[in-house]
């Protein structure tokens, strides 16, 4: 069987960097990609900096950089059998205080990074006749939480939530499939060592580790009927939440 090819975008640190490596281990091909070069670099290094190993470091939110990786992946892999759109922010800050420049970062970074990257992934697997498409979302779009102000990263991830549905619904006949995966609360740089904080919002009364998403990445991968889906990963956050 030909060796696969995924490419991972975000994948500096934290989640990205774990699918990156999980599945370099499992014996496909992996394409990085970090808007950060010196990250990027480190990571490449770290993790062998093999011959089953290409990077590339640009900003996602232009279309380019999407069409690069599989420019990438084709000239050294020959294939693009799964794309992981990982790359992306999270802040909070009050609704009335958005501006236009803020919104526009995550609707660049999250929801731009993650179509235009898509766009580039599905023209190859067309020609492929098969690919899989993994998104990742979040569990809040539909689950509100006073005190924490984040509609324009949540508003990013809905549109996620969205295009994930319409893709897998335009794509099937083609053999491409398109799922979301949404993180719960994970222990990642991101959170600064604080997420143990937030275990009381979740059912599990846990934070999550980077492994419980790798493993629900891989699993979706490799399953060849999911499609369409938005699979909460998040140990009950998006269900409900304590009163105890």
């Amino acid at each position: 069987m030909k060796k696969q090819t995924i490419l991972v975008t975000g994948a500096s640190s934290g989640i990205g960097k774990g699918i990156a490596t999980y599945f370099l281990n499992n014996g496909y091909n992996v394409v990085i990609n970090s808007a950060t070069k010196e990250k990027l670099e480190q990571v490449y290094n770290e993790l062998g900096a093999g011959e089953s190993l290409a990077m590339f470091a640009g900003d996602i939110s232009l279309k380019r950089t999407g069409e690069q990786m599989v420019n990438i992946a084709m000239e050294k892999f020959g294939s693009v059998d799964v794309l992981v759109n990982n790359a992306g922010i999270f802040e909070t800050r009050p609704f009335l205080e958005v501006d236009e420049t803020y919104l526009d970062r995550f609707m660049d970074t999250n929801f731009k990074g993650t179509y235009y990257t898509s766009q580039a992934a599905i023209a190859q697997m067309l020609k492929q006749n098969n690919g899989v498409i993994i998104n990742i979302g979040s569990p809040l779009t539909n689950h509100g939480i006073s005190g924490m102000p984040h509609t324009a990263q949540v508003a990013s991830k809905a549109a996620i939530d969205s295009l994930t549905v319409h893709l897998a619904a335009e794509f099937g006949k083609n053999n491409i499939r398109v799922n979301t995966i949404s993180p719960g609360i994970i222990r990642t740089p991101m959170h600064g060592g604080q997420e143990d904080n937030n275990a009381g919002l979740l059912l599990r009364r846990r934070v999550g580790e980077v492994k419980d998403i790798v493993d629900m990445v891989y699993a979706v991968a490799k399953s060849t009927f999911i499609t369409g889906a938005i699979i909460n990963v998040d140990g009950g956050l998006g269900a409900g939440h304590n009163l105890d």
